[in-house]
């Protein structure tokens, strides 16, 4: 009895995923139609836990700022924190200012200044990574936490293994990011050769706004705008 049970849980599991992929498909078609209306924009990855009177919110803040003033939009994820100081900085400059919602057990509740037209919410993860890939002109990464690290890394890997075209990558916060760093040349680059010495071109360690946008527009001097794939 207890295999047959089983057998029929897994039949019930499976025809749930079956039908799962219409939920996933309307998930991309919604994201695709929407976010191919918005332009160029730079995405800005940070973490939700960051406070408005800590440094990093204010520094993100004046990096959308910067870079509303540079031609281009704001995209987060779409939270509080660094998040909600991207969508922050991107609204008052009177720029695109877009969110990428994400359904989470804590921590994720849309910011108020994300443009009312131009919030998404995604109940999956792979999606909701797709749409910045995607439409994003380059990653601006403040200090942040696991899912941070991962927006960084899947970038790296999907630019390093030619799936999408390449775009800067832009770390603000040497404090933060300079021993992650050290430890890629030093591990993965020197010692173990896991990875390419022209794989880290494209990534940068800055610290000021203004850094950012220099590095955006020297970069788009010799690319177009367009969409990653």
């Amino acid at each position: 009895m207890r295999k047959e049970q089983h057998h029929k849980d897994w039949n019930e599991n499976k025809t749930n995923d079956s039908w799962a992929i219409f939920k996933i498909m309307g998930e991309f078609v919604n994201g695709f139609e929407k976010m191919s209306q918005i332009g160029p924009c730079v995405s800005i990855f940070g973490s939700a836990r960051t406070k408005p009177e800590d440094k990093y919110y204010k520094l993100a803040e004046s990096v959308a700022k910067g870079i509303v003033e540079a031609g281009y939009g704001v995209i987060t994820g779409g939270g509080p924190g660094i998040m909600e100081a991207g969508n922050k900085g991107a609204h008052l400059a009177g720029g695109t200012s877009v969110g990428l919602n994400i359904e989470l057990p804590f921590e994720q509740h849309d910011n108020p200044y994300i443009d009312n037209d131009k919030s998404l919410d995604f109940d999956y993860f792979f999606v909701r990574k797709v749409m910045f890939v995607k439409y994003s002109q380059g990653f601006v990464v403040m200090p942040g936490g696991f899912g941070t690290l991962d927006e960084l890394f899947e970038a790296i890997t999907l630019i390093q293994t030619n799936k999408i075209e390449k775009f800067p990558i832009i770390l603000v916060g040497t404090e933060f990011w300079s021993g992650l760093m050290d430890w890629v040349k030093a591990t993965l680059l020197d010692r173990f050769a896991n990875i390419s010495p022209k794989d880290l071109d494209l990534i940068h360690l800055v610290d000021t706004e203004d850094e950012v946008v220099d590095i955006l527009n020297v970069f788009y001097k010799e690319y177009g705008l367009s969409p990653n794939f």
